[in-house]
């Protein structure tokens, strides 16, 4: 349906002159989903996560410790409506789709991140996506000044220091220690570059190359300052054989980095594409 991805891809560009904080993250997580599966419609999920946010804001009452806000959402999202971690298929695509995770129930850590972000944020807490590699957690903040982390992909569960190196060492390997980066606050936007990365590998992966560069492209809709990916989406084209879009994203790659020893590689690159194409 060219009309409908059309009109989320405007969706998508839109997004990239908003500032960060004003990025209504699960909408635009809808709309990465429903660019994948176009003609779905968006209003039943929507109404859902408003229905989530009800029974969270409910259950927690007015101000709300955090140890009451933390019960709340896991009652309300790990018990009462079964969405956990996807442990038995981790690698299933639907993992990664917003529309399939709220119809599977089951999802990656940064898809029900998402979810809990959206729900807690909707209630009016303080709650951000975090640094942490390969696994995306977040931190719920309480009404005084007190902090949670929590994993979205095991329940909610609360972790304090010794369960964060636990899970790195898991994740890393074991001589890896936290860093202060590893609990930061990350913007909405990343949090959105985070979720299609997992589209995208899983993609590679599966050696669907078309399918990847499209998700890059959906990508750059949104972060379209993102030097890295306009050099991936080159590095597509030109193994597609479509060497006219590979310099036109090259150039792009150019125009936005500061890196001396990648422009001069991508330079040299963009010099013999140029010369093949004369």
């Amino acid at each position: 349906m060219p009309h409908d991805t059309d009109a989320i891809r405007g969706e998508l560009s839109r997004l990239a002159t908003l500032p960060d904080e004003d990025i209504d993250l699960a909408e635009a997580a809808l709309a990465l989903a429903a660019l994948e599966r176009p003609g779905r419609p968006r209003d039943g999920y929507r109404r859902f996560l408003d229905t989530l946010a009800a029974e969270v804001a409910g259950q927690a009452g007015a101000g709300g410790a955090i140890e009451d806000r933390i019960a709340a959402l896991n009652g309300i999202i790990a018990d009462r409506h079964r969405f956990a971690g996807d442990s038995s298929d981790y690698e299933e695509p639907d993992n990664a789709n917003l529309m399939r995770v709220i119809d599977r129930r089951r999802g990656l850590p940064v898809t029900l991140g998402i979810l809990y972000l959206k729900i807690g944020r909707a209630c009016g807490w303080g709650m951000h996506g975090l640094g942490f590699p390969l696994h995306f957690l977040i931190r719920l903040d309480g009404p005084a000044g007190e902090r949670a982390i929590l994993d979205p992909f095991h329940g909610g569960a609360r972790l304090g220091a010794a369960e964060l190196r636990g899970l790195l060492k898991a994740i890393t390997g074991n001589g890896a220690e936290l860093e202060p980066g590893h609990y930061a606050p990350v913007g909405n936007r990343d949090i959105l570059l985070r979720l299609q990365n997992n589209v995208k590998f899983r993609q590679l992966r599966s050696a669907q190359l078309a399918e990847a560069l499209r998700t890059v492209e959906g990508m750059l809709l949104f972060a379209p300052d993102q030097a890295a990916l306009w050099r991936e989406a080159g590095m597509m084209h030109l193994r597609l054989g479509d060497k006219a879009n590979a310099i036109a994203a090259l150039e792009q790659f150019l125009a936005r980095t500061a890196n001396a020893q990648a422009r001069h590689r991508i330079g040299v690159l963009l010099q013999e594409l140029r010369g093949r194409c004369n």
